[in-house]
């Protein structure tokens, strides 16, 4: 790896100013280069060169002017601009050769997926390293593996949380020893940390709320998801919500959580979901991840009915990367890989001390309905 490409890429942005300026003689006026052309030169994302740019107009370097661009402040003068490059070209080394430890439970999942690539892609701008291990779903080998990544070097961690009532006691312990970690998709109930998680409850609302205007009034919600998490326990609580919005009784019978997830399609017609889908208990599905979403597709399919004309299917992400032809999917857009993003910039400020020493982030995402062709309306009697 070159000196280069251990300086993260914001300061390297920013050295580059440094540099036209004194270089080309720039005087206070002068326009700097574009955002465009930066993120097509540096390879980086917008919010990367803004964050650049940021940091320069606070120390007055530069002035951005909102639609026409960025430009040599008037404060601006070249033996300051000479001292700030020279203290950063020697702080080159404090954050160059950092690394992050990313602990996941599978990465089966599209979502662990684009979750992961959203984490890699912030790391990579900044120009820190990343190690994954995953748990398997498993509270013991979380334990195992957050040791194992403390003992490897590991500067801060972001954690996909295996959630049992019984919490990870390493996870505790770094909170009380002030090590660096952010939890992603879920949090621990009462115990106050950094986390990231898109909103659950108001992603099964827009569900129902998508499917209540076409007409439906027998609405299923299913998760295959062994242990009853947070994520899960909140999207059915956002579907009970929004039932009892409608003035909806609701039917304990439609909230299908309790069976396994199906191994192979061949097996569909034994499997307790098949059957329910077969009777046509309901008249549409909300599915809590893409996976199931697929399966309850097929199944319906196996057992000779139409989507979206007898049945109409709502999948919690994107099953699209799974299959192609999936990419017909109504569903709920949870920003995964923004979700990453965000999780490993948040990561990154705790670990370059900035903002509150004792004060903990908790940001919830705004998710989206996609609508597209797995909907239509109650099919007539």
């Amino acid at each position: 790896m070159s000196t280069n490409d251990r300086i993260p890429l914001y300061q390297q942005i920013q050295d580059y100013i440094r540099h036209i300026i004194t270089s080309e003689n720039m005087k206070p006026g002068d326009r700097i280069p574009t955002e465009k052309e930066l993120m097509d030169q540096f390879q980086v994302s917008k919010i990367t060169v803004a964050n650049a740019l940021t940091g320069l107009a606070n120390e007055k370097l530069i002035a951005r002017v909102p639609g026409k661009g960025s430009f040599v402040a008037e404060e601006a003068d070249s033996a300051s601009i000479l001292s700030q490059a020279t203290t950063l070209k020697g702080r080159e080394g404090i954050l160059s050769n950092g690394m992050v430890g990313i602990i996941m439970p599978s990465i089966h999942d599209y979502f662990a997926i684009r979750l992961v690539e959203g984490i890699e892609q912030a790391l990579r701008e900044e120009g820190y390293r990343s190690m994954i291990m995953f748990t398997h779903g498993k509270l013991d080998k979380e334990k195992d593996v957050i040791k194992e990544m403390k003992a490897l070097g590991a500067e801060g961690l972001l954690i996909f949380p295996v959630d049992e009532e019984n919490y990870n006691e390493e996870i505790l312990g770094m909170k009380l020893s002030g090590f660096p970690f952010v939890l992603m998709d879920r949090y621990l109930p009462g115990v106050e940390t950094h986390y990231i998680a898109a909103d659950g409850r108001r992603g099964t609302r827009l569900a129902v709320e998508h499917l209540w205007e076409l007409g439906h009034r027998d609405i299923a919600i299913c998760s295959d998801s062994p242990l009853q998490t947070v994520t899960v326990q909140e999207r059915i609580e956002g579907y009970i919500e929004a039932l009892k919005g409608k003035g909806a009784l609701i039917n304990p019978a439609h909230m299908i959580t309790d069976f396994q997830p199906l191994s192979e399609l061949k097996e569909a017609e034994a499997h307790p979901l098949y059957r329910y889908i077969q009777n046509r208990m309901v008249t549409a599905y909300v599915s809590l991840n893409g996976r199931l979403g697929v399966q309850i597709y097929q199944m319906a399919k196996q057992a000779g009915l139409r989507v979206p004309e007898d049945v109409s299917i709502v999948s919690f992400d994107d099953p699209t990367s799974i299959v192609e032809e999936f990419s017909i999917f109504t569903h709920v857009k949870q920003f995964e890989r923004d979700m990453g993003y965000q999780a490993a910039v948040k990561l990154l400020e705790v670990l370059r001390g900035q903002g509150e020493a004792k004060s903990y982030s908790k940001m919830l995402i705004e998710p989206e309905l996609v609508v597209r062709q797995t909907t239509g309306t109650v099919p007539q009697a």
